[in-house]
């Protein structure tokens, strides 16, 4: 009985993890192999597989979501490792200034794409005006309806649209709190003497932060990495909401063509396909950050 006492403890976890998430798990894989009419189904092997890859739209929004997870990742991590160093410096207005700064990880992402929306709105946009100065080359303040003419590659929709770049610049906005307060603890258990020290020894600020303090932070640097890949690629909300995957299919990314196959196009089989390819990536760099923390901790 006492071997079975753990188990019986953990029964309910395990049953309510198993039905909200293994079986729907199980089910995806199984209807990605299947032809979805109504209520029947009828096995086609992997042709859901091959009309998803084979697409046009497949290529692209993995292009789009390349684009915009560099983005998102690099910008996001620059901007709250530097807001943190300087929290960490204790201003003045430390307190108030961190209070505003994390008023943004409250919001749900649907919200901050209607917001940002709105500051581009041609009529009544706050920044409307600042878009429709000829350096940005827009007619106008069409900031979310402008598509570029030429790209650099064939088949490569580079330059990215506008669009896509604002789309970028909303979600930093709406993650750099977490980034912000993740790096501020890690800069807090960084030792004093070890600064200190190195401060005595004529370590500059550059050197300083490069040298030690990076080092020392660096398993939770990796950790909000990861975590800003995974959360970027999954998100569809602030996407749906800002630009819906427009102008034409500028901005659409992976979570979005997701959403459309299955909602919009109701192909549930591919849309099953798709989202086994989504769940392999994450599983991918799930691995990854394991592997990275692990090997980080045994050194």
């Amino acid at each position: 009985m006492r071997k079975l006492l753990p188990w019986l403890l953990l029964a309910p976890s395990l049953l309510v993890i198993g039905v909200v998430q293994l079986y729907p798990a199980l089910w995806s894989v199984w209807l990605s192999f299947q032809k979805v009419a109504g209520v029947r189904t009828a096995p086609v092997g992997l042709r859901n597989y091959a009309l998803v890859f084979g697409s046009r739209a497949f290529a692209e929004s993995l292009w789009h979501t390349a684009f915009f997870l560099f983005g998102y990742v690099v910008l996001t991590l620059l901007l709250g490792l530097g807001i943190a160093l300087l929290l960490n410096r204790k201003l003045k207005l430390g307190t108030a200034y961190a209070s505003l700064l994390f008023v943004p990880w409250v919001l749900s992402d649907v919200i901050v794409g209607l917001v940002f929306k709105l500051f581009v709105d041609p009529d009544t946009g706050l920044f409307a005006p600042f878009f429709a100065q000829p350096l940005f080359g827009l007619q106008g303040s069409a900031l979310l309806t402008h598509v570029p003419t030429e790209t650099f590659i064939a088949s490569v929709p580079f330059p990215p649209a506008p669009a896509l770049i604002y789309l970028i610049v909303a979600a930093v906005w709406k993650a750099l709190p977490f980034t912000t307060l993740l790096a501020l603890a890690a800069l807090q258990t960084v030792p004093r003497e070890v600064t200190e020290s190195a401060a005595l020894d004529g370590a500059g600020g550059g050197r300083m932060f490069a040298y030690i303090t990076l080092p020392l932070i660096l398993p939770q640097v990796l950790a909000a990495t990861f975590s800003l890949i995974i959360g970027g690629m999954n998100g569809v909300g602030m996407v749906f909401a800002l630009t819906g995957g427009g102008p034409g299919t500028s901005t659409e990314v992976l979570s979005l063509l997701l959403y459309s196959i299955g909602f919009s196009a109701l192909d549930l089989g591919r849309a099953a396909a798709l989202s086994v390819f989504i769940a392999a990536v994450n599983l991918l760099l799930l691995a990854a950050a394991l592997r990275a923390s692990r090997a980080r901790g045994e050194r």
